[in-house]
């Protein structure tokens, strides 16, 4: 394989998983390491890719933002085992915010209707899905973005005002330790903050691969919250532990 074919498929990959292994890209490629060293180099030089310890990671721009269908792709078992220990944690007769995302979106089929829970959302998506699952759902009014299906804007957060929540449950693009938790998104940044001071306890789900990643807008730092992931390396383990409720789920 040429090397420009090699640097195409790596970049397709990226842009489908965010973060790929060395040993991944070895067996894919059919190539020696040292060759994919190389290539990763190369990629990193051209501002492609950023090489991490074992592999490589997809560049992100601080505005760049997927749509609902785009994500629903991504990271789909990570996604459900957070979303199922999540769910677990969801006490009968409270009041939910469900942000809008799919990683939000996969606990819904873990809730059940004997639960008599409301809640509340910004996702047109999320919505439809609680309504589906027979969930008491109220959709926060406002403009609907059109790539994410969320509701944002005055409306939104005029409504979302009128509630208290026993929980809040948000998605985030980026989590960093000086940076905190950031979305592309400064309208949707500020429903996720006033989620959070509404809410008498905030959970972030969160896959390994939005760690030490920045987004445009931040919307709160990690202290105010309790991050549910997926397994961390022991190095992003130690990064974080000490910043913040850090709880692992291990599939």
């Amino acid at each position: 394989m040429l090397t420009e074919e090699r640097h195409q498929v790596i970049l397709q990959l990226l842009k489908q998983q965010d973060v790929v292994k060395m040993q991944s890209l070895c067996r894919l490629l059919n190539t020696s390491e040292s060759t994919v060293r190389r290539d990763l180099q190369l990629l990193e030089e051209q501002g492609l890719a950023t090489r991490i310890h074992g592999g490589a990671k997809r560049v992100n721009t601080l505005q760049d933002e997927l749509g609902q269908t785009e994500k629903t792709g991504k990271n789909v078992h990570e996604k459900d085992v957070i979303a199922r220990f999540t769910a677990a944690k969801i006490q009968p007769n409270c009041v939910i915010y469900l942000d809008a995302g799919t990683t939000t979106q996969a606990i819904i089929p873990y809730l059940r209707p004997e639960m008599n829970l409301t809640v509340v959302t910004n996702g047109v998506d999320t919505a439809s899905l609680l309504a589906d699952h027979q969930i008491q759902t109220f959709l926060l009014g406002g403009r609907i973005k059109s790539k994410t299906k969320a509701m944002v804007g005055a409306a939104a957060l005029e409504t979302l005002l009128r509630f208290q929540f026993n929980q809040a449950i948000l998605g985030t693009n980026g989590i960093d330790n000086q940076a905190g938790l950031t979305t592309p998104d400064p309208e949707e940044a500020t429903l996720k903050r006033f989620a959070i001071q509404q809410a008498n306890q905030t959970l972030v789900l969160a896959d390994h691969t939005k760690f030490n990643t920045i987004s445009f807008s931040k919307f709160a730092p990690l202290s105010q919250v309790q991050l549910v992931t997926d397994r961390l390396t022991a190095n992003t383990h130690k990064q974080y532990y000490s910043s913040t409720e850090l709880q692992e789920v291990l599939s």
